[in-house]
This record gives structure tokens, sequence and C-alpha cells, in this order.
């Protein structure tokens, strides 16, 4: 079918919602930002990463994607951070919204210095991105069944602004595969990033594994300064 219109982008003001929990913290607590997976929301993520173990002594924040819709099954509000429609567009719409809310939230909280970013599903290639594209100084990314994107996997800064990391992947998980994974680390091997692996026993999903793991490398970005 051919195409006889023509395509244009206009920028536009829209409206971020993002969740605060600080738990046992008073000012100058860490601060812990994290991404929620495509057809989840910031309230789900938010509970993840409650479950963290010495997750009460940071400061949780956890935004929601900028696309919003039903789940026709359960009627619930959920999120997407992106299509393949306008993906250049939505990178930047999105890097540059990441970078307002944690602006944000350290003016309004107090917040440390100390900064990590986490990420599961969909959200992990916004975990990257806001640790390297951001312009945020981030001690380290905790990032669950998803892959690098190609935006960061070919950004020369993120060779010398990659935050360590713990890359963690379910050895039933179909759709972040053990070859994924792979070619992830040997992308994070190019770049100089120093990886810590979980490979559990699961599919798509957070385990107590997992959790385990995130509080021990919490605590390492926690005590790193």
């Amino acid at each position: 079918m051919s195409q006889s219109f023509e395509e244009h982008w206009i920028a536009t003001l829209t409206q971020g919602r993002y969740l605060i929990e600080r738990g046992q913290t008073g000012e100058g607590a860490p601060l812990l930002v994290g991404f929620h997976g495509y057809g989840e929301n910031a309230e789900c993520h938010l509970d993840k990463l409650r479950q963290i173990p010495g997750a009460d002594r940071w400061l949780l924040c956890a935004i929601g994607a900028l696309h919003p819709f039903y789940n026709t099954k359960t009627g619930e509000v959920v999120d997407s951070w992106m299509t393949k429609r306008g993906r250049e567009q939505a990178i930047d719409d999105n890097v540059a919204y990441v970078a307002r809310v944690v602006s944000a939230v350290r003016r309004r909280y107090q917040t440390s210095s100390r900064l990590v970013i986490a990420g599961f599903s969909q959200g992990v290639a916004m975990a990257y991105r806001a640790a390297v594209l951001a312009g945020l100084r981030c001690d380290g990314v905790i990032a669950l069944a998803g892959d690098v994107p190609s935006d960061v996997a070919s950004c020369e800064q993120a060779a010398s602004d990659f935050p360590p990391l713990l890359l963690g992947r379910g050895v039933d998980d179909l759709w972040y595969s053990e070859a994924k994974m792979e070619t992830d680390l040997e992308t994070l091997a190019k770049l100089g990033v120093k990886v810590q692996t979980c490979v559990f026993e699961g599919a798509h999903e957070w385990t107590s594994d997992f959790w385990r793991h995130a509080g021990e490398f919490l605590s390492r970005a926690d005590a790193a300064r």
C-alpha cells in the first residue's frame, strides 16, 4: 500500500507521575529509583522495591511511564515506556523526564548524593538510560529480565559513566533468554562495566533469591562512598 501522507512530530507538554516511600529514612537518605515493566505501573514496582532487604533505609522512588492504558482483563490502569513508533523521540522525552524527577525528589527530600537505579523487564532499558544518558551521578544499576538498549550500547559516554551493575535472569525466562543475557554480558564487557550476575530458579519475575542479591548490592553501594 503506497503512502501519500507526510509524518511530522511536535513536542508537547504532558504530566508524569512518580511515587515516594520514605520507610525509616529522614533527610540525607540514599535514593533508589525504579522503573516498572510493560503493562505494570508505579504501584507495582514500588511494592517490588520495598521487598529488597535494607530498602527501608533508602528513599524509594517508583517512576511511572508516560503512556498509560487499560489492562483489558482487569480494568487497571497500567503503563508503557514506548513503542517502536517514535522511539527516538520517546527516548529523549523519557530521559529528560527522569532527570526532572530525580532533581525534584532530591530538592524536596534532601537526599544524600548516593543513587541506585533499578529496572524490571521493559524498565531495564530505562534504568540503563537513566544511569548513562540523564546526567545523573549513579552508584549502581539493578537490572532484572531486560536487555541493554542499542542507544546505550553504542553510546561513547557509557564506557566512562556506567556504574557497577547487578544483572538478573530467571532460568525459565523465555523473554530474557540465556542468549540475550550472554549478548548483554559481551556488550557490557566491551564498555568496561563491572557486572555481578544472578541467575535464579524462576521465570520473568522477581524472586526471593534476586531480592537477596539486590539487598547485598544496595548495601555495597551505600558503603562505597
